[in-house]
């Protein structure tokens, strides 16, 4: 009898192999650790070399009972260091052609090494919802799977419609000119807890004139096999999302909102010896925390755009004169493959302009940059992460969806809360510099600021002690993953 078998769970965790998708799913399996599971974190060979290059060759080991493997992306190797978001079409193609195979072989090494006392035997998988070969996996080795999705629930539910947006004939468009004549604009009426979206509203992949588009394809694959989970957890909150959890429950068995992950995990004792387990994939430059220390309250708009976003150097252009025109302090994250086509300079002129009230750093700890007192404004892509860690910090917010889910959170940020304004996808400087003024010193962002600082308190009650979020948790622990155990 192995002397594991009265120990603990363990839970195999296995994120869609990009930044914006690693870091919630990291917070997941932090709390499971926390409540005494072993992990095994998967992550590519490629994202796990960023990941020992941004943090150190050493950062991984050490950590009792929590264990990083990886698994082949099936992508040819990247030129150069490799130092950038993989295209998702390509990513993910290779997902559904290539993954089950190195993930099986993983699942089948995992129990080698339990026979042999090693480690725990596995007792359950977490997968993101855009992995879904896992419960294929899963089926075959008899195991629960809970699938997470690292968007929000409307995100999740949009993607679930798409054969719906298909078979209305909503998508594909008919050609180029359906993405500036208006006809983004249509109602959509047909996916319930969606009330008054337009298509543009949808997830970005509508935008497709390809009747074979393969992330279409993708989604529904997805969408298909979500069923057949044992459950689906959401980094969100009821407040936040209401109709749209109350219609993932009617359609599915068992949903569970357990968000916001890093409130839950702050407001752990036990976390202080997980803080150093990072997940960032660039390396991080906090010399910004030290200048914020200098400028007032709520006084610096904090400008980033995420980990896939890649502008043209005109949009970068625009976005730089319309902070320098707004007069505000700001501070501004450039990831090295933020411009396509590479490298780009600002002008002496744009630096002079700037000098005394602008910084422009690398990857920082967003976390902590929002929760700065000093800054007032966040003008972000809206991706899931970063909306719901500006909600947490109560940091109203600028919009410039641009990929994936961004637009449907931006419709919820911009009308359904009403705690941010967008700006339009063909950013001019002089919109920049009125809404950046709007959202700082106007009346519009007082009532933006007073709205999400209502927003921030659910999130804290809803992840406290017998709050909504830290129920859930309990629950799909005792009633999903422990369930075979």
């Amino acid at each position: 009898m192995s002397h594991f078998a009265d120990k603990k769970p363990h839970a195999v965790v296995i994120p869609y192999p990009l930044q914006g998708h690693i870091n919630p799913m990291l917070k997941f399996a932090k709390l499971l650790h926390l409540r005494g599971f072993h992990i095994t974190f998967v992550n590519t060979e490629y994202n796990h070399k960023r990941l020992l290059k941004s943090r150190g060759p050493n950062s991984l080991d050490g950590f009792a009972d929590f264990n990083f493997e990886t698994i082949r992306d099936g992508l040819s190797p990247m030129d150069g260091d490799g130092d950038v978001s993989q295209d998702v079409p390509s990513l993910s193609q290779s997902i559904r052609k290539n993954f089950l195979q190195p993930f099986d072989e993983l699942l089948s090494k995992l129990h080698d090494s339990a026979m042999a006392d090693l480690v725990p035997p596995v007792t359950c998988i977490i997968s993101d919802c855009y992995m879904s070969f896992t419960i294929q996996a899963a089926e075959e080795h008899a195991l629960p799977i809970v699938l997470f999705s690292t968007a929000s629930a409307s995100a999740f539910l949009s993607g679930l419609h798409f054969r719906t947006l298909l078979e209305k004939g909503l998508i594909p468009l008919e050609d180029e000119s359906y993405l500036t004549n208006g006809y983004l604009d249509t109602k959509v009426d047909c996916i319930p807890g969606m009330k008054n979206f337009r298509l543009k509203d949808h997830l970005r992949f509508v935008r497709t004139t390809n009747p074979n588009d393969s992330m279409v394809e993708f989604l529904i694959e997805a969408a298909d096999r979500v069923h057949k989970a044992s459950a689906i957890v959401f980094n969100t909150y009821n407040e936040l999302e209401d109709d749209v959890i109350n219609t993932l429950n009617s359609m599915f068995h068992s949903v569970y909102a357990v968000g916001p992950l890093h409130s839950l995990l702050n407001q752990s004792p036990q976390n202080h010896h997980l803080t150093s387990l990072g997940s960032n994939l660039w390396k991080e430059d906090t010399k910004c925390l030290a200048w914020l220390e200098s400028k007032e309250p709520e006084s610096v708009v904090y400008v980033n755009f995420g980990s896939v976003i890649v502008m043209n150097s005109k949009q970068l252009l625009e976005f730089a004169w319309g902070l320098a025109k707004s007069k505000k302090p700001f501070l501004w994250i450039i990831r090295p493959d933020l411009v396509i086509g590479g490298s780009f300079i600002l002008s002496s002129e744009f630096e002079n302009e700037i000098s005394d009230r602008g910084l422009i750093a690398g990857w920082c700890p967003q976390e902590q940059v929002l929760n700065h007192p000093s800054i007032g404004g966040f003008l972000t892509h809206c991706g899931w992460n970063s909306t719901i860690e500006s909600i947490c910090a109560g940091v109203p917010m600028l919009c410039w969806p641009f990929f994936a889910d961004q637009p449907t959170n931006c419709r919820y940020i911009c009308n359904e809360w009403e705690i941010g304004m967008e700006i339009d996808t063909n950013v001019k400087r002089e919109e920049v510099e009125k809404l950046i003024n709007e959202l700082m010193v106007g009346e519009k962002g007082k009532k933006m600021r007073q709205k999400i600082v209502d927003l921030k308190k659910k999130a804290e009650e809803n992840t406290s002690a017998g709050g909504c979020s830290y129920m859930n948790l309990d629950k799909v622990i005792k009633e999903v993953l422990l369930k075979q155990y």
